[in-house]
């Protein structure tokens, strides 16, 4: 029975009593239809005439949107269809439209960039052209005038826009500090401001040597130079400094115990410290240069800091640099550090060098540009520890502490080569620069046991390697102390009274500073001149190297009346 009926059925659609499926699609002659049918039997003789009606009424649907969207897909499902060119055409006059109910300079670009050869193409550009003249003579963007003069080198306005851009950009180094002035005399050979920007920039170097304390030298530098004339702020500046020195010059004890310069060696003396045979008498006098809050002190830390083959050395000067260049003004340290850094960075090809550039970002807050300059530092020669540990110190600041704990056993295997390597035998004299690399080498393994055990408390990663990286730094620091120990012994037979790497002389001198300054702050308001004790007050706030200085200071000055 069942092969009966599709027999019948077989020959119904034979004689044309039932529809053929493109008969049904074509009766309904929707969308949807011809896709079904299509779908359904891809193969079926009239597939080619569904596809042709299919476009059309696509074509039909998106003329009766008229959206962009509705052209573009169609444009993409019939790339080739009769209808494309037409398409293309609505295409166009919609975006057209578009742009010109916007127009701005960025649709007009985008409406060319789609329609290169469209039939709008020739009022489009006119119309772009209309567009940023309006918008170069509105913007104060310097990046969208200096994108303009890339993208029209000929235009006629070339020279209106030059000289805008110019004044933007000495604007905003004007605004901002020596960094920017720096870069616009680099960046702007033929610029208008250049004199301005000049005396800006020596504007910063006078105050440098105000707030260092060397009035006669600023002065001295601003008869000299053909600028100094143009600093018309400096006769008042200059009886500022020269009434504050006068105040850290008066006799009296309590004036005398509120300057931190009646505690430290002078610069000259610290200077030839620097050089002194015995590495410790250098490593301390890098670390009390940095009280002295000068700019005098810089160029003589960053020489240690190059140059020096104690680490211990080269760790203090880099740490007596942060303090002086966070002691000084702002704008002051920003100048001392761009100053150097152009022609240091166009000499420097030495590890030495490398590291120079990285720290003297660092310190100017630079610290992206500083990694990259560490990392060209540390890959031109052996392992540095004072690198080592700055990155430790940088990881645990951005809580990567697992890459500090990286960092800190690099550093323990520094130490732990440093002490197989360097000669103690009880036959020959031990040379006094062994056992201070000793020393250096016990005071970084000691740093690194202490940063991997603080990753270890704050980090659950890879417990095993933290574990590991544990056992290794304390081996090292068991083979420094050791070596170390062994090392000073001899030395002390072999020079009576000798100090060992334990000597804390010079800290504890400068950690009693500390507490005789910050008393002494209490007595400069009742013992001496109003004025005066407000001026060592205000110096002391300003330029002290100790933080709990300057705070104490500013509490004072906090609770003192407005002077008259």
């Amino acid at each position: 029975m069942a092969s009966l009926r599709r027999a019948l059925a077989v020959l119904l659609l034979a004689t044309g009593c039932i529809p053929s499926p493109y008969d049904r699609a074509a009766k309904v002659d929707t969308i949807d239809g011809y896709r079904a049918f299509l779908r359904e039997y891809p193969t079926h003789p009239d597939t080619d005439a569904a596809e042709a009606r299919l476009e059309e009424l696509e074509f039909q649907e998106a003329k009766r949107l008229h959206t962009v969207i509705a052209y573009k897909r169609f444009l993409e499902a019939y790339p080739d269809a009769a209808q494309a060119r037409t398409a293309k055409t609505l295409l166009e006059g919609l975006r057209f439209n578009g742009a010109k109910e916007t127009d701005t300079v960025a649709g007009w670009r985008q409406f060319l960039q789609e329609h290169p050869d469209g039939v709008q193409r020739d009022e489009a550009r006119r119309l772009l052209a209309e567009a940023e003249a309006r918008e170069l003579a509105a913007t104060e963007d310097p990046r969208k005038l200096a994108e303009y003069l890339r993208a029209s080198p000929d235009d006629p306005r070339r020279l209106d826009v030059e000289s805008r851009l110019d004044a933007q950009a000495f604007a905003e180094a004007k605004a901002s500090g020596a960094a920017k002035l720096f870069a616009y005399l680099k960046d702007h050979p033929a610029g208008a401001h250049r004199e301005a920007a000049r005396v800006l920039l020596l504007e910063l170097e006078v105050e440098g040597l105000l707030v260092s304390g060397l009035v006669d030298e600023a002065e001295a530098r601003v008869k000299a130079h053909p600028l100094g004339p143009k600093l018309t702020a400096f006769p008042a500046r200059l009886e500022h400094a020269r009434a504050e020195r006068a105040a850290l010059a008066r006799p009296e004890p309590a004036a005398q115990a509120a300057h931190v310069g009646h505690y430290l060696r002078g610069m000259e003396d610290l200077n030839r410290a620097l050089v002194a045979p015995d590495p410790l008498d250098r490593w301390q006098a890098a670390e009390e240069l940095g009280q002295h809050v000068s700019v005098r002190v810089l160029d003589p830390l960053l020489e240690s800091l190059r140059a020096a083959r104690n680490p211990l050395i080269r760790q203090h000067a880099l740490e007596s640099l942060r303090t002086v260049l966070t002691a000084l003004p702002g704008p002051v340290a920003e100048y001392e550090v761009y100053s150097r850094l152009d022609a240091l960075r166009e000499r420097a090809t030495s590890a030495e060098l490398y590291l120079t550039v990285a720290v003297l970002l660092d310190l100017s807050g630079q610290l992206a540009q500083a990694s990259t300059e560490y990392q060209r530092a540390a890959e031109s020669g052996v392992p540095d520890p004072v690198i080592l540990r700055r990155w430790v110190q940088i990881r645990e600041e951005r809580r990567q502490h697992f890459s500090a704990a990286v960092a800190a056993r690099q550093l323990a295997l520094w130490s732990l080569d440093v002490a197989q390597q360097e000669r103690v035998t009880p036959e020959g004299r031990v040379p006094l620069a062994s056992a201070r690399q000793l020393c250096a080498a016990a005071v970084n393994a000691r740093f690194a046991v202490e940063a991997i055990a603080r990753a270890r408390a704050a980090s659950t990663e890879f417990p095993e390697d933290l574990a590991e990286f544990e056992r290794k730094a304390v081996d090292a620091r068991r083979l420094a102390d050791a070596r170390l120990a062994d090392a000073e012994l001899l030395l002390r037979e072999q020079t009576p009274g000798v100090r060992t790497c334990a000597d804390r002389g010079v800290r504890e001198r400068l950690e009693h500073a500390v507490k005789e300054r910050t008393a002494a702050l209490d007595a400069v308001m009742t013992k001496l001149p109003r004025q005066v004790g407000r001026l060592l007050l205000e110096v002391a706030q300003k330029r002290d190297p100790s933080p709990q200085v300057r705070a104490a200071a500013s509490a004072r000055l906090t609770a003192q009346k407005p002077a008259p």
